[in-house]
């Protein structure tokens, strides 16, 4: 059977990396909120009783949520609490996702993200948890690219099949 037809596991979804501005990398135990919605209007035409036409309106992008163990870097605090002071600072990010190899295999790359909400950690006496805080990241919108391991392994797997 060619290669191209072989069941190819899914990326696990612990594998990530979130990084800022192309630089401030940083490790979260969970990301949600990566999700894309086209919004509708509903018309009904006249006479037309046994459907409903559905019109795409746009896109609409949830805030990002990122959870970590805190620690003692402050970036994501100072980001957030500058808009307290009418310093909103937006910036780009990525969601990256990791292969098994440690490459980087295809990332959600956000736009003008900017902090709208912190939750700092529960803290308990008799809980020997992660100490976590959460940050909710508003953005304007997001684009899922592919890099180019994923593009080189598709290729490689692609000429395979063919010479097999």
């Amino acid at each position: 059977m060619p290669d191209l037809f072989k069941r190819r596991d899914p990326y696990l979804s612990y594998r990530f990396q979130v990084e800022f501005v192309g630089v401030i990398r940083a490790g979260f135990s969970e990301v949600s909120g990566l999700e894309l919605e086209i919004e509708t209007e509903e018309y009904r035409e006249g006479g037309v009783n046994d459907f409903i036409h559905k019109l795409p309106k746009g896109a609409k992008y949830p805030n990002i949520v990122l959870k970590k163990g805190i620690t003692d870097t402050s970036f994501l605090w100072e980001w957030n609490y500058a808009a307290v002071y009418g310093k909103m600072v937006p910036m780009p990010g990525r969601i990256i996702l990791i292969n098994a190899k440690g490459q980087e295999t295809m990332y959600w790359a956000f736009m003008d993200g900017y902090p709208v909400k912190w939750s700092g950690p529960e803290l308990k006496a008799d809980s020997n948890n992660v100490a976590l805080e959460t940050l909710e990241i508003a953005h304007s919108g997001m684009i899922r690219f592919f890099t180019l391991t994923y593009i080189a392994d598709s290729a490689l797997s692609m000429a395979k099949s063919l010479i097999m």
